[in-house]
């Protein structure tokens, strides 16, 4: 069996058939998390292990589980050491979805087909690294070679948005790259960093913040910015959507002891999270933003590393609490109020699959249709990908599905879309091969190449 051919993950001649229909696909990446200052800058990288190990956690956690030491992670050893260590531990990552991202990225970027390993490390990476020297390794060249028509970075509202506006003003450049709201710090009241957060956005957005009011209207200034710069996407994580309602006066008292300093107790802090999230979600519905709401991460659980390293370095993992009853009270409230927005939804513990795919059933209409995301972060592997497509497809419509995200700060991760499209059409070839769905090549075709990206594009109401 070739490793990793043209065959790949493509168990059948009508799956096949199918990634034939969709391979070419133009890549629409609705959340990611790449620098749009990096995008318009366009600086060439360095060598092989800046673009590939820089920032990228999922690495970073196989090797702390392989025993690398972290110098060789997040330390102060070389890129080259780094490199090389990265080469002990994949041979070793066997049924790790790293593994075929790894050796994709080797063979679309730079036409590497031999697996990396330490007796071919050097010869990659002088092979790789010479490429990366010469044109066409820049991060604009990188995301036009990948066919990505458009993508949505993660923003905070304090941004000033100078890079998406110079980019939008590029006639060289004609990708869209549209900005996304997200407003993580001002869901963590008593944070490191939020007071100074809160004096941002008052500048930001012209308005005092001293109170519960004066921050949703400092909120609302930059959502209609954003919209303005073309916004069409906000995001939020929680481990469990949020519902404690609460009147407006306590609201002002809770916010009150935040902008003090105070910490606020477990009751206050959902009932501010309630209130705030609610606001957002109608002025979501007010300007077109679709939500996408995370839900059950649980974060930082090193409290050792993160004071030495910081967030977002491998320390997260999944939740297990509940998260139907307070999702559907939410829900709930907006659409009494008409203010629920589109909304899309991506659960990380897969347990939750059934009772979000079959939560999002019970509000669903013309105007706020809700959406089951991609299987996301520590699900974006083969088993989590079928997982999420059959239960979609179980509860659900999966040829409205809008299909996949990096969900990535690497310029390196877009072959993951070609990994999901591959997994998509073995999964709907198997449907045909067993009988349980017709050869009918004109209605599969309007499916995977819906979900490859024209889904996401009409549903975002994005134009190439």
């Amino acid at each position: 069996m070739e490793f990793m051919g043209q065959s790949f993950l493509l168990h059948s001649e009508t799956a096949k058939r199918l990634f034939e229909l969709c391979r070419s696909e133009p890549i629409f990446d609705f959340h990611c998390h790449l620098s749009p200052k990096e995008i318009y800058e366009d600086k060439p990288f360095d060598n092989l292990a800046v673009l590939w190990l820089g920032g990228d956690h999922y690495k970073w956690r196989v090797m702390r589980a392989f025993g690398t030491e972290e110098r060789f992670i997040t330390g102060d050893a070389s890129d080259y050491e780094k490199f090389r260590a990265w080469a002990r531990v994949l041979p070793y990552c066997i049924g790790n979805p790293l593994y075929h991202w790894t050796h994709l990225e080797l063979q679309r970027y730079f036409g590497i087909t031999e697996p990396l390993s330490p007796k071919t490390a050097d010869k990659i990476w002088e092979n790789a690294n010479r490429q990366i020297a010469g044109p066409g390794f820049t991060p604009r060249s990188i995301i036009r070679k990948s066919n990505v028509a458009a993508l949505c970075t993660t923003d905070d509202p304090v941004d000033s948005l100078e890079y998406h506006r110079k980019l939008a003003e590029d006639p060289g450049f004609p990708v869209k790259v549209l900005p996304a709201f997200r407003p993580d710090m001002a869901f963590t009241p008593g944070a490191p960093g939020f007071t100074d957060w809160l004096r941002r956005l008052a500048d930001a957005s012209a308005t005092a913040v001293d109170t519960f009011r004066g921050l949703r209207e400092a909120l609302s200034s930059r959502i209609g910015f954003f919209a303005r710069m073309g916004c069409v996407a906000s995001d939020h994580s929680f481990a469990s959507v949020p519902f404690r309602p609460a009147a407006d006066g306590e609201l002002e008292r809770i916010y009150a002891k935040a902008y003090g300093g105070g910490k606020l107790d477990a009751c206050e802090l959902e009932k501010y999270q309630t209130a705030l999230l609610t606001y957002l979600a109608g002025e979501y519905s007010r300007h077109n933003i679709v939500m996408e709401l995370h839900i059950g991460a649980l974060r930082n659980n090193s409290e050792k590393m993160l004071r030495e390293i910081g967030p977002n370095t491998g320390y997260d993992s999944m939740d297990d609490r509940p998260v139907a009853e307070p999702l559907g009270r939410f829900l709930s409230s907006l659409e009494t109020a008409g203010t629920l927005p589109k909304t899309v939804f991506y659960t990380l513990n897969r347990k939750d699959n059934d009772p979000v795919v079959t939560m999002a059933g019970n509000f669903q209409s013309s105007r706020t249709n809700m959406q089951f995301g991609s299987a996301w972060w520590f699900n974006d592997h083969i088993d989590g990908m079928r997982r999420q497509l059959r239960d979609l497809a179980n509860n659900g419509v999966l040829g409205n599905f809008i299909g996949m995200v990096t969900d990535s700060r690497s310029f390196l991760s877009y072959p993951r879309h070609e990994y999901f499209r591959r997994i998509l059409c073995d999964l709907l070839g198997g449907f045909v091969e067993r009988g349980e769905y017709p050869a009918d090549f004109d209605t599969l075709s309007e499916i995977v190449r819906g979900i490859s990206g024209r889904n996401a594009l009409r549903y975002f109401g994005v134009s190439l």
